[in-house]
């Protein structure tokens, strides 16, 4: 990581949440509203079996980036709605013996510097899975660039969330991830 001033180890995201959610209110522009929904979605997730984070913090104890991510559940609601995409790609194989990486997010001012290929790089090397998958807004951009600089390539794109006003894509990558040459 470029930034050593940042460090990346295992968080308590239940205790840290809104900590958490400050960070992706602002790297994701959510309104209030939205940000209360997604507290209540962060912490069932985090209940699930094999759910793990962590954070990027600052030497004062500022935590400006975080990620989790779980062993995928095919009853889970993201799973039963890429699940048809996927198939319409065949790639709906993916959703077996894969580890997902739920939400990433990086505060803007510490974008660009390595902290979230740090985060990904580190939940992903714990995982027992032979492969992870995620879903990002289907645009071009820095978060899709890292992502494929990992290794991971587009199973599914124009994926509809119910909700969601943007179109996703369905990424997966064979882990370990890629790492720099």
């Amino acid at each position: 990581m470029d930034d050593a001033q940042v460090e990346v180890g295992p968080v308590n995201l239940v205790a840290r949440v809104d900590e958490a959610l400050a960070v992706q209110a602002v790297a994701f522009g959510l309104d209030a509203g939205e940000v209360a929904v997604r507290r209540h979605i962060v912490l069932r997730h985090l209940l699930s079996p094999g759910a793990r984070s962590y954070g990027a913090t600052t030497p004062d104890g500022r935590l400006v980036g975080f990620v989790y991510g779980m062993p995928n559940d095919r009853t889970h609601w993201w799973s039963t709605v890429v699940e048809t995409y996927l198939r319409a790609t065949g790639t709906a194989a993916w959703l077996d013996d894969s580890f997902v990486i739920t939400e990433l997010h990086v505060h803007p001012d510490f974008q660009g510097r390595g902290v979230g290929r740090a985060l990904i790089t580190t939940i992903t090397d714990g995982a027992a899975e032979p492969r992870s998958i995620l879903s990002a807004i289907d645009t071009d951009s820095p978060a899709r660039g890292l992502y494929r600089a990992l290794g991971y390539e587009d199973l599914a794109r124009q994926v509809h969330f119910p909700s969601a006003p943007r179109p996703y894509a369905v990424m997966g990558a064979p882990l370990p991830l890629r790492r720099r040459n």
